[in-house]
């Protein structure tokens, strides 16, 4: 269900309000350059290592380092300084291959993703193949204070370079775009693991199952499938670490479970 919900949310999200052209240009980047009426002058460009590309009438054009509105003011600058009068010139990102994100944690695709300079986190955690069924329920986006602002941020929670955002994906889930954080190169979301119990003993389907806060035994059980024929609810109990230490208490059907407990449903007397 989350992951139908993550790619209507998709669909569904508008575009981010930043200026494609105040994306920052880098090397390896392709640029498509566009001279009106000129076709031998338009194509896509390459930028070098060095952070030039090779131009046309005008030879090394500085790109790395630059937004690509910089790039498309020199270029026709350059041009109307004795080629071409008047010049039209337009340039766009072809490929990002610059830039980076990071999705990590409880994703199906962790590891880097091409910075397109226009992604959200729905976006990126949708790339990433969305969370696996483990996946808790707030995801933290590492933003580094050396990070470049690629596009202005959208809407939603607030941060400064350097912090740590923390976005809750249960309201993302349910529709809050205001958690939909537009990202920067070289940010990092991590995608946090839920938390678990175990259920052992007389139920159906014995395992590890992701629990919620606040969620009863009643409920973990359901998860479980319930009580086999031979199992009892009368005598249940969970095996918790307190302080290190590994303690069995007493539970019933209303007892609220924690992170790590193990709940042993035991026989029947008859």
């Amino acid at each position: 269900m989350f992951t139908a919900l993550l790619i209507f949310a998709l669909q569904a999200a508008p575009p981010p309000t930043g200026d494609p052209r105040l994306y920052i240009v880098g090397p390896n980047d392709v640029l498509s350059i566009t001279v009106f009426n000129q076709p031998q002058l338009s194509g896509k460009f390459a930028v070098e290592a060095d952070g030039t590309l090779a131009f046309p009438l005008v030879g090394r054009v500085s790109a790395g380092g630059r937004s690509v509105r910089a790039v498309e003011d020199d270029v026709r600058e350059r041009l109307a300084a004795g080629y071409l009068k008047n010049p039209q010139v337009s340039v766009a990102v072809e490929q990002y291959r610059s830039q980076q994100i990071f999705v990590i944690g409880e994703v199906r695709q962790p590891g880097p993703l091409q910075f397109t300079g226009s992604m959200t986190v729905i976006e990126a955690l949708a790339r990433a193949g969305s969370m696996t069924d483990k996946a808790g329920t707030e995801a933290v986006l590492v933003r580094s204070e050396n990070g470049s602002t690629a596009i202005a941020p959208a809407s939603g929670p607030t941060s400064s370079p350097g912090q740590a955002i923390r976005v809750d994906l249960e309201a993302l889930q349910s529709g809050s775009l205001a958690q939909n954080v537009a990202l920067r190169a070289g940010d990092t979301i991590f995608v946090a693991k839920a938390q678990t119990v175990f259920v052992s003993g007389h139920v159906r389907t014995p395992g590890e199952y992701v629990i919620r806060k606040g969620m009863t035994v009643r409920q973990v059980l359901a998860l479980a499938g319930g009580v086999s024929e031979r199992g009892s609810t009368r005598r249940m109990q969970i095996v918790r670490q307190v302080d290190g230490n590994q303690v069995t208490v007493r539970a019933d059907l209303k007892t609220v479970v924690e992170q790590g407990d193990t709940v042993v449903i035991r026989e029947r007397f008859f």
